[in-house]
């Protein structure tokens, strides 16, 4: 059931009692909502507490994370808001539910990927880890933020017309200049998921996941 913090319309799941103690971050594409990304994230991480926001930004109704100003063009100064603001609902939310903040894990697909991203430059401390689908570059970042070690899974398709295979090798060079522990994958497709990625990206977090609980 939906709830509401800091004005963001969420809906949080407890991880079992015998879990990871990991909160996955659950971040969704342009149109989605809190509801969209709950049976990934279950199959991604079973027994992993659930985060799942929705974006505060309506694009003709679809709702979104940040404004943009065309496809593939950010609005610079409301993605940095917005990412503040996502950074503080997180941190109300720790308080509201009780979950670990040390162990909160983002996945986010297309848009959510793409605030996940600007979260890690923007507040480098607040994820332990990230499964990225389809993201773009947010914005360059004048310092290096310090990623050391943090595992990052990013997923992206050759035939994906929605982003430019550079911007997706970019945005790789920005987290591994940062000291991120980066596993980029390729596949032959467009911008929507597959299976395959999808039990890809499920092998790859419970093998980080054992390190995460430290």
């Amino acid at each position: 059931m939906s709830a509401e913090l800091a004005g963001f319309a969420h809906n949080f799941l407890p991880g079992e009692p015998d879990g990871s103690g990991i909160t996955l971050l659950l971040l969704h594409g342009t149109g989605g909502n809190e509801e969209d990304l709950i049976p990934l994230g279950q199959q991604l991480l079973p027994g992993a507490a659930i985060l799942s926001p929705r974006g505060k930004v309506s694009e003709h109704g679809a709702p979104r994370f940040f404004r943009r100003l065309a496809e593939g063009v950010f609005d610079h100064e409301d993605l940095l808001f917005r990412t503040h603001e996502l950074a503080d609902f997180i941190d109300q939310a720790a308080n509201e539910y009780g979950f670990d903040r040390s162990k909160l894990v983002a996945v986010g697909y297309s848009n959510g990927a793409n605030i996940a991203a600007s979260l890690m430059l923007l507040h480098p401390d607040l994820l332990r880890a990230a499964v990225l689908f389809r993201a773009m570059v947010p914005f360059e970042p004048e310092e290096t933020p310090d990623l050391s070690g943090v595992p990052v899974f990013l997923a992206a398709g050759r035939r994906d017309t929605m982003i430019p295979p550079d911007n997706t090798e970019r945005l790789a060079a920005i987290l591994q200049e940062a000291g991120a522990d980066l596993d980029l994958r390729w596949k032959n497709t467009g911008h929507p998921l597959t299976y395959e990625e999808i039990e890809e990206a499920r092998e790859w977090l419970s093998g980080v996941a054992p390190g995460l609980k430290r």
